[in-house]
């Protein structure tokens, strides 16, 4: 696995040394009060950089509302260390108020073992993440397996046994959504337009990459689905503010929408959202069925 960051430009490798010096920090602070050994002696065992920025073929054009994200990998010692909202909020949410980090950064938290086992089994994610992955800290002695190829048979039933549930349970939510925008329910309707958009984006990661990461939030889903397929990217208009709007307003209804009594959407943002989330339907059913197609071929069913 790679090392440098030398075909990143200056100022992107400055943003990824503080994410990782955050990162370092607040998981250090988050276990120094405590009292079990497996959390007193936890460790980051690795941070590995993956998706465009490791790839090479990042945008940056916030001013067009395109900006690739930095996408994260850590690598730890004891799987309770993997929970987001116990380790890692208060390091993401400094992260994303800090002025030297110019870009989103999304994070997964994997234990070593979990990892492994994903590279034992060929899961396609993590031998791309294997591949092109960029290490930015490790600790030495906690060396990856090297990935075995998952027989395209196996590979072919499980995207088939994934595209089969998640294109449906989506379909479900957004068959919700719609009733409920009709009945004027904004506040619901848009919990459940989230909820499509969130299963539609797992069913094309899970038909491709045999993976998605432990998240609700639609932006990070987004960002790693288009990383694999650009044609996704015309689900959603983003040039002007109100696009952008829209879609951040979509990503806060999966908790604002429920609990929030300040949440507040609008019948004709929701109508907008539909559209949006139909694109999405008819563009991720056509990019499954190309996936799923090439995976019979390769097993010869």
């Amino acid at each position: 696995m790679k090392s440098e960051l030398d075909h990143l430009p200056e100022r992107q490798q400055a943003e990824l040394n503080r994410v990782r010096e955050i990162l370092l920090e607040e998981f250090a602070r988050a276990i120094s009060t405590a009292t079990q050994p497996w959390k007193r002696n936890g460790k980051i065992l690795k941070i590995i950089l993956f998706g465009s920025y490791a790839r090479d073929d990042w945008v940056d054009e916030p001013e067009n509302g395109y900006q690739s994200d930095f996408d994260l990998l850590i690598i730890v010692s004891h799987e309770d260390l993997t929970d987001i909202a116990d380790y890692w909020y208060i390091a993401e949410d400094k992260i994303l108020h800090d002025p030297a980090v110019q870009r989103p950064v999304n994070i997964i938290v994997h234990t070593l073992h979990e990892v492994n086992q994903s590279l034992e089994r060929g899961e396609y994610f993590w031998v791309d993440i294997v591949r092109d992955g960029v290490l930015l800290y490790e600790l030495p002695n906690h060396a990856l397996t090297a990935p075995k190829p998952l027989t395209a048979t196996d590979a072919y039933r499980m995207a088939q046994e994934y595209f089969d549930h998640w294109f449906e349970s989506a379909g479900r939510y957004l068959a919700t959504g719609v009733s409920h925008t009709e009945k004027g329910w904004t506040n619901e309707a848009a919990f459940e337009l989230h909820q499509a958009t969130e299963r539609y984006y797992i069913c094309f990661l899970l038909v491709r990459t045999l993976y998605f990461p432990r998240s609700h939030n639609i932006k990070f889903l987004r960002s790693l689905a288009e990383a694999k397929d650009a044609r996704l990217v015309n689900a959603w208009p983003r040039g002007t503010k109100i696009d952008r709007a829209r879609f951040e307003r979509l990503k806060r209804a999966y908790v604002e929408a429920r609990y929030s009594a300040s949440y507040a959407i609008s019948i004709e943002d929701l109508n907008a959202l539909f559209a949006s989330i139909a694109q999405l339907q008819a563009i991720v059913v056509t990019l499954c069925e190309e996936r799923l197609e090439e995976l019979r071929v390769q097993a010869g069913a």
